[in-house]
């Protein structure tokens, strides 16, 4: 699979992704396997220097909690191009995992369970209409 950034990544309804092993208000009708979206990121040079500053004053250190952020938000794009490209209507299951390879250079993953899925009929909760 190629890199994958944000402009790249599909429209996939964050509403349909989801930590819980269902999906409130829709029935499973198939398992599509898993997902996953992988990115490894190391720190830049002036990025350790300016987090090294901030540690002095204590609290939050924005540097590494914007490079953290980016790097999730990589990973769970990046899965949901998976998703898409598995025809998915829905991720669950969603999990996090990161590991350090090497000093300032870790891996994270995001993973979940690609499903299809049809909506239940808000008027009787068991008729299913398709989603896609």
């Amino acid at each position: 699979m190629t890199d994958i950034v944000h402009s790249q990544a599909v429209d996939f309804p964050y509403h349909m992704t989801t930590t819980g092993f269902d999906l409130p208000g829709y029935k499973i009708v198939a398992v599509l396997g898993v997902v996953r979206g992988v990115v490894v990121r190391s720190r830049s040079v002036f990025g350790t220097i300016g987090a090294t500053i901030q540690t002095l004053a204590g609290g939050n250190i924005t540097l590494f909690t914007q490079l953290a952020e980016r790097t999730r938000a990589d990973a769970f794009n990046t899965m949901l191009v998976q998703a898409e490209m598995a025809n998915a209507d829905a991720v669950i299951g969603i999990r996090y995992d990161a590991t350090e390879i090497m000093g300032g250079v870790t891996e994270v993953i995001c993973y979940g369970t690609a499903v299809r899925v049809k909506a239940l009929d808000a008027d009787t909760h068991d008729e299913p209409r398709q989603v896609r």
